[in-house]
């Protein structure tokens, strides 16, 4: 793939904050320098009707590294995203080992991911009871903000946060300037199931209402408001705790919300039983629910859409049992966002520029990094080219993500990436990564 300082793009479709149209971006030294709308420069490359528009920008990503590179790693991890069309993303602070809880840990997983990483890179910290102290180092040495979780984790070394905890932390990351990030479920009453019943997808999901989903958000919306620090829910499921977002919301409370592609895709009444690869947490719901999610998206009521990339080594989906009640939960699809929400959401009538700002512009703000998510003059030179109209159908061997493990596989998607650019540096075209990875750190600037 041959290096440019300086070069310019054409194409009939290029998506700008103003609406999407013809025309010619230039680009130097990583930046976005010029844009000239409806004019074609001489010796622009033409890309025809192939849509041109910023990469996008996933804040959700499980890479489990240090010490669980057997699930994912950086290396695999980035080189799946920029695959996709992502030229940026957030790692959790779980499910690597140590989990990003203290300033020692963040510097090890830093460590681990230098050189590796083919796109750009942002960490999450996580908040845990009693890690208060570390909150401060850590949101200086970079992190963009921190997880929580008000359910069991799924790991021992992640525990879940009370209210108690979260009276203490959330005060500290709003001196900071740094949004906490919530997995919303709190515990409560839910049927018991039989042994008989692990392979049932339907046991599965009463297993976690909705009414668990519920609680937990308005405990937030309530926390939030006593703390005025910037709360964010991940993976919103339950389309009937949107009254309470929508309030939370009209009241200005610094509060936001993203969901996921599997929420939008697949629905519970098309999972078959003993499908495990389906499984994660909260549960994709019904379709009702999945139809109400879709038009609160079109409302703005849902600021973004991101992967939830949750890998594992296959033995943990027990596959061989089809035990959906006991297999972990997590769905793999970093390099899938991109078709998968845009195979649902252009039979809906979402326009490109709708996508773009749930999947870029949005997500680049909420982390903190204006100079990525659009295309303008000044911002970095991130850029998907992609085929809106292309079809195809997902096979292991086209997934770049450490184990070919997805509900996707097999479905018919829509939107084919051709290239992908990271500060005007070509890493992806026609299947093909380049030589060596050019990803850097997305370090925060808060101190206190």
């Amino acid at each position: 793939m041959t290096e440019l300082d300086s070069f310019c793009l054409y194409s009939q479709r290029v998506v700008l904050p103003t609406g999407t149209q013809a025309a010619t971006v230039f680009i130097q030294d990583g930046k976005i320098t010029q844009i000239e709308p409806g004019f074609k420069a001489p010796e622009a490359e033409d890309l025809g009707q192939a849509v041109l528009m910023p990469g996008l920008v996933d804040p959700h990503v499980h890479v489990n590294e240090p010490g669980r590179t057997e699930w994912e790693g950086f290396w695999t991890a980035t080189r799946a995203a920029a695959a996709g069309g992502v030229t940026t993303l957030v790692d959790m602070p779980l499910n690597s080992d140590p989990v990003t809880t203290t300033a020692e840990a963040f510097a090890l997983k830093r460590q681990a991911a230098q050189g590796q990483c083919w796109i750009d890179v942002g960490f999450w910290g996580g908040v845990i009871p009693n890690n208060q102290t570390q909150l401060a180092t850590m949101v200086s040495d970079g992190v963009l903000g921190f997880k929580c979780f008000l359910v069991h984790s799924g790991i021992d070394d992640f525990p879940q946060s009370r209210s108690a905890d979260l009276e203490i932390a959330m005060p500290i990351l709003k001196q900071a300037g740094v949004p906490l990030l919530v997995h919303a479920e709190l515990e409560g009453e839910a049927p018991a199931h039989p042994e008989d019943q692990a392979q049932s997808y339907s046991a599965f999901l009463s297993s976690r209402p909705k009414d668990w989903e519920d609680r937990a958000i308005q405990l937030m919306i309530d926390l939030c408001r006593q703390s005025g620090c910037p709360t964010h829910i991940v993976h919103l499921s339950s389309a009937s705790a949107l009254p309470s977002i929508q309030a939370a919301k009209a009241e200005g409370l610094p509060f936001t919300v993203e969901t996921c592609p599997h929420y939008l895709y697949f629905a519970a009444e098309s999972i078959p039983d003993g499908h495990p690869e389906y499984k994660c947490m909260p549960p994709i719901r019904e379709k009702e629910n999945q139809e109400q999610l879709w038009q609160a998206l079109h409302q703005g009521l849902i600021d973004c859409v991101v992967t939830d990339h949750s890998p594992c080594v296959p033995g943990l989906k027990l596959f061989e049992a089809g035990d959906v009640l006991h297999a972990w939960g997590g769905i793999a699809s970093l390099q899938l966002g991109l078709p998968s929400v845009w195979s649902r959401a252009s039979a809906r009538g979402f326009s490109l520029e709708q996508l773009v700002q749930l999947m870029a512009t949005a997500p680049a703000d909420f982390i903190g990094q204006p100079q990525k998510g659009r295309i303008a003059v000044g911002a970095d030179a991130d850029l998907v080219v992609w085929e809106p109209e292309t079809r195809f159908t997902l096979t292991p061997e086209q997934i770049f993500f450490k184990h070919p493990v997805s509900p996707y596989l097999s479905q018919e998607l829509q939107g084919k990436v051709q290239r992908t650019y990271l500060r005007g540096q070509l890493i992806f075209a026609e299947g093909q990564h380049r030589d060596t990875p050019v990803g850097q750190f997305l370090l925060g600037r808060h101190s206190f």
